[in-house]
């Protein structure tokens, strides 16, 4: 079958590491740069005391801690998440995480969105990456 219903096989080897942010490393897996028409998938890997600020999306996040720990915040509630444990972050809703333990914490992340966008505590615009051509 061909077309954009047409099975389609991404291989996470051939998606580029990126260094988001001095000790988060991330790499997309899905997004609509590679065929996905309503999600986005990627995975990063977090130095001891890094993470992500607090921002948020306009579609519903899941965060699931493979290894490692985080601290992870949604607006002012604070949890310890380990391997293997998720959160769902709702859309619009502020959140962020930082790794607390003293390994490299990996998560997977999955945003609603093919896209991925999030506006960043104090900021006027959000950042957008991921997209079609860009």
């Amino acid at each position: 079958m061909k077309g954009s219903n047409a099975m389609k096989v991404n291989d996470p080897l051939q998606s580029p590491i990126e260094q988001w942010r001095p000790g988060v490393e991330t790499r997309m897996l899905v997004s609509a740069r590679n065929g996905a028409a309503q999600l986005c998938a990627f995975e990063q890997w977090v130095a001891p005391g890094n993470g992500a600020p607090t921002h948020s999306h306009p579609v519903e996040e899941v965060l699931t801690v493979r290894e490692g720990e985080a601290e992870m915040w949604l607006e002012q509630e604070r949890v310890i998440v380990r391997a293997g444990q998720s959160v769902i972050v709702p859309a619009l809703r502020l959140h962020g995480f930082r790794n607390c333990g003293t390994m490299t914490l990996h998560v997977y992340a999955v945003l609603a969105s093919s896209r991925f966008e999030a506006t960043f505590e104090g900021a006027a615009e959000p950042v957008r990456r991921w997209d079609v051509g860009g």
